[in-house]
């Protein structure tokens, strides 16, 4: 069975961001090519002349991060290179969550360029679907935070700091991963990673690798990731890619402020560069008290209003 067996393929809307109003309480979404957040960039006001993709269908990115695919929760419109599918059948949730991993599944044939819009529609998926997809459960996460707009303080209220001024460095210990125990369930362990806060997988405690947590965890070395960064809370085993950075303001909620203003200096490390040489005297933008001094109140404070904050 392929993907025009059970969808209905329509070719997405083709718009720019830059040429739509944003507002930052709209019940219309802007879907880009982009494997992070549903593939969901923006919020965008409706135009008069174009009518959104309904809730429920599915978007499916034909390049960048091709064969991305998400089931839409708002109605949505789409950048350039993206496909809405609407299932020719009643569909539970389920059901299109399952389909979207299918897709997904394939990207793998998709390297150096090539993009899918000629073949989505004859990519092969599930003549059965397994027992387990109509059963699984699937509760949404709630929150109690209501989103509030204006709250973030404006840039002309940032200062330039030093990353070297508001941490102390320490590098992880494991340099060879094989060296632990495959089967050990006692900690985690960090490699230069950034999804799933760079989780590898859990390994056996080794106390001369331990790592304390409650850090920012900067991915200095590898392949592909340099120049992100995670917060860890875990105490934790970590490749030597990596370097902790710590001060006595960070909790979770200051910790995902920096990661979040962080992860901006990644375009930096492209072509080969190194992070652990550079990092101490990066600079960059963070909300500022009056004395010029980053203002860990404020950061703890905005991620505590946001939606979902309640759930970290």
């Amino acid at each position: 069975m392929k993907v025009k067996d059970l969808f209905i393929l329509h070719q997405g809307n083709s718009l720019e961001l830059m040429n739509l109003e944003t507002v930052e309480l709209s019940n219309i979404n802007f879907v880009a090519r982009t494997a992070q957040n549903n593939g969901v960039v923006a919020q965008v006001e409706e135009l008069e002349d174009i009518e959104p993709f309904p809730a429920g269908c599915i978007s499916v990115a034909l390049g960048g991060s091709v064969l991305s695919s998400f089931v839409q929760a708002k109605p949505f419109y789409t950048a350039f290179h993206i496909m809405a599918l609407e299932p020719k059948t009643n569909m539970s949730l389920q059901e299109k969550l399952f389909y979207c991993m299918c897709i997904k599944a394939n990207a793998y044939r998709y390297g150096y360029g090539r993009q899918a819009n000629k073949t989505l529609k004859d990519i092969e998926l599930p003549s059965t679907l397994p027992k387990w997809v109509k059963v699984a459960p699937i509760e949404p996460i709630k929150t109690s935070i209501k989103k509030r707009p204006g709250i973030l303080r404006p840039i002309q209220q940032w200062k330039n700091i030093r990353v070297g001024d508001i941490f102390s460095f320490e590098n992880c210990k494991c340099s060879d991963a094989r060296s632990l125990l495959s089967d050990g369930d006692d900690c985690y362990y960090l490699g230069a990673k950034k999804h799933d806060n760079g989780v590898m997988r859990r390994v056996a405690y080794d106390e001369e690798l331990m790592t304390a947590g409650n850090c920012i965890v900067f991915i200095c070395d590898g392949q592909g990731s340099v120049g992100y960064s995670n917060y860890m809370n875990e105490d934790f085993i970590g490749s030597t890619t990596l370097t902790v950075g710590r001060n006595e303001y960070i909790n979770k909620y200051v910790g995902m402020f920096l990661v979040s203003v962080l992860d901006l200096e990644r375009p930096k490390y492209s072509f080969g560069r190194k992070y652990r040489t550079n990092l101490a005297d990066t600079v960059i933008k963070l909300p500022a008290t009056a004395k010029g001094l980053p203002d860990w109140d404020y950061m703890e404070k905005y991620i505590k209003s946001l939606p979902y904050s309640d759930r970290i």
